[in-house]
């Protein structure tokens, strides 16, 4: 049964498994107490350093779910666990290991898959957080500056050309007349049709009350071609008494 201090020992490494963003395990063979306590604060405040034992830290990575860390937990192995930006963390590791390199990363774990030395080495040459969101403000930055350039110019443009017939107002106020007298005619000009239209109506008005009269009094329109007949037969008849006379 296993003692209750390596029990809290595997627990408490497994909850830095869970916990971290990434995990990179070391070698530390010949680093000074010195030399360990600088690393540590070269590291930062969002990752820790400590030395493991082997066997209670493959319990542990078995039961936070890390597979593949146990071919490399092999000789005097120390783990930083990583809760902060895994790029600042590498890059942390690497430059310690250059000017001290007693220090050996060995490899790590990230996002779930195991990373070799090779991998955190191509990690610690990536862009920090920080860099990357520095640059991501500067480039939103010049784009809204550029935006704004673009919306400005027609609004100077309006502008100025607002300015410019006030000014024209101002020395020549029949500017804003013609266009008052402008806005007047067009009324007119769209009431003269309709007076236009006026005689044609008086007209038709006049030729259907001649109508309504003949269709009226039928006499008085049949009354003159009466009288006329009359005429011919008088004459017919005179000039037949002159002949046989």
């Amino acid at each position: 049964m296993a003692r209750p201090d390596k029990a809290a020992d595997v627990a408490a490494i497994a909850e830095n498994f869970r916990t971290s963003n990434a995990t990179v395990l070391t070698e530390y063979r010949g680093l000074t107490v010195a030399q360990m306590k600088t690393l540590r604060r070269s590291l930062g405040e969002t990752t820790s350093y400590a030395v493991v034992k082997n066997t209670l830290t493959k319990i542990a990575a078995k039961d936070a779910g890390v597979e593949g860390l146990d071919d490399l937990l092999a000789g005097p192995s120390a783990l930083a666990f990583v809760k902060g930006d895994p790029v600042e963390a590498a890059k942390g590791l690497r430059d310690f290991a250059k000017a001290n390199p007693l220090l050996v990363i060995k490899g790590g774990y990230m996002d779930g898959k195991m990373l070799s030395a090779a991998e955190i080495s191509k990690l610690a040459d990536l862009e920090s957080r920080e860099v990357l969101l520095a640059k991501l403000a500067g480039a939103m930055k010049a784009s809204l500056s550029q935006a704004a350039a673009l919306f400005q110019a027609p609004l100077a443009q309006a502008a100025r050309t607002i300015e410019a017939l006030r000014v024209k107002a101002e020395a020549d106020p029949s500017v804003i007349g013609g266009a008052g007298a402008a806005a007047a005619a067009a009324p007119a000009a769209e009431a003269a049709p309709a007076a236009e239209e006026e005689p044609a109506a008086d007209a038709a008005d006049a030729a259907e009350v001649v109508e309504d009269a003949v269709v009226e009094t039928p006499e008085a329109a049949e009354a003159p071609a009466a009288a006329a007949d009359e005429v011919v037969a008088e004459a017919a008849a005179e000039a037949g008494e002159t002949t046989e006379g």
